[in-house]
């Protein structure tokens, strides 16, 4: 005997291994053997039934004689045992095919799932039928390529850091280094240019954490609160008016009054990055800010003149670690998480964002939920 643990359970069983792992594993045979079981069943039931019916009317009607009857009962006995006999060949046959057409499917996606765990996304192969089977291997694949996409991703931002992280860390280590050993001498312009790679790493840092919050938050409905719009965008520009008036970038407003469903840090923080964005890449002196209700939700945008962004590229400055600078010049751009959490937070509103341009002049859009709207739905 051998015993067995699986799925955390006990069985002793006396069948080879190779047999049990089959059994254990083929939902095929468990299938055929349990409905081979039942039809059996059900056919000498039927069969003990219709002859004990017909041995009564023997019986009863005095139609046949002691010999006769006898063997009556074993004529009709030996008809029933081949009827079943029949009846059971038959039905292991059709019920192998149908069944088999049907599990098919299942084994299929049982491979793919098993590359998949090994790294390879590949899709399973879909079916024409429309039930749960076809809508699973639908659901699967969707799934897939949503990993695959996930992973891609993943990639991407690790050499993104990695980038992002090694022109700063190199010419920190490199001047640190040759202050300690004496090679250089410190002065005014070094320890500037030293505090401003100190600064860009901590500004790298703070921003993956930001973006690390809103996407572990998921904020639900019943964290939303209603909040005038109106005080959440005027807050936001009141502490940018300081660093705006010294770049000389003169602000309109207009914002329509409305109240929203939101949560006002998070509001507040996507104001903020997009006057940051105004900060960078300005090059008309001036900003605008307007805020309406659209389409039954509250549109803000925020319009200004910058630098040359190609129509194809209007989806693209929303990605993680996107600029348009393919050269990843710190002079001409930050580090490309600004617009990502914009996109990340509005996402966590249900609401959308988006970038619409003619020729240097751009506007960042996006929209929040009205509060009696979100109410009604």
């Amino acid at each position: 005997m051998k015993s067995l643990k699986r799925s955390g359970e006990w069985g002793i069983v006396l069948l080879p291994t190779k047999g049990l792992f089959f059994w254990r594993r083929s939902i095929l045979l468990k299938l055929i053997l349990i409905n081979l079981l039942v039809i059996a069943i059900v056919i000498w039931l039927a069969g003990v039934s219709v002859k004990d019916f017909a041995c009564l009317l023997t019986k009863q009607y005095q139609v046949m004689g002691g010999a006769s009857g006898s063997l009556f009962d074993q004529t009709m006995q030996f008809y029933l045992i081949r009827a079943i006999i029949l009846a059971v060949i038959v039905a292991c046959i059709l019920y192998y095919f149908l069944v088999r057409k049907l599990i098919l499917p299942l084994q299929n996606l049982g491979v793919t799932a098993q590359k998949m765990a090994r790294g390879e996304f590949y899709p399973c192969p879909e079916i024409s039928a429309d039930d749960e089977i076809g809508r699973l291997i639908s659901d699967f694949n969707h799934l897939s390529v949503k990993l695959q996409q996930t992973e891609e991703l993943r990639k991407k931002m690790v050499s993104d850091i990695a980038h992002e992280l090694r022109t700063p860390l190199t010419n920190l280590t490199g001047y640190l280094e040759a202050l300690d050993t004496g090679v250089i001498q410190g002065n005014q312009e070094l320890y500037h240019s030293l505090h401003e790679e100190a600064l860009h790493l901590t500004g790298l840092v703070e921003e993956l954490h930001q973006l690390n919050i809103w996407e572990s938050k998921r904020l639900g409905w019943n964290e939303l609160q209603i909040i005038p719009v109106e005080n959440v965008i005027a807050s936001a520009l009141k502490g940018f008016e300081l660093e705006l008036d010294q770049r000389q970038i003169k602000v309109e407003a207009n914002i329509q009054a409305a109240n929203i469903l939101g949560n006002k840090e998070g509001l507040k923080q996507v104001i903020a990055n997009l006057l940051k964005n105004v900060q960078k890449y300005d090059r008309g002196g001036w900003v605008k800010i307007a805020g309406k209700l659209e389409n039954h939700v509250y549109k803000v945008v925020v319009t200004n003149l910058g630098q040359p962004i190609p129509e194809d590229k209007a989806d693209q400055v929303f990605k993680r670690f996107y600029r348009l600078d393919s050269s990843r010049n710190r002079k001409t751009g930050g580090v490309g998480l600004g617009l990502a959490i914009v996109k990340e937070i509005i996402n966590q509103h249900r609401g959308e964002v988006g970038l619409t341009s003619r020729e240097d002049e751009h506007s960042f859009w996006f929209t929040v939920q009205l509060a009696n709207e979100a109410e009604e739905n």
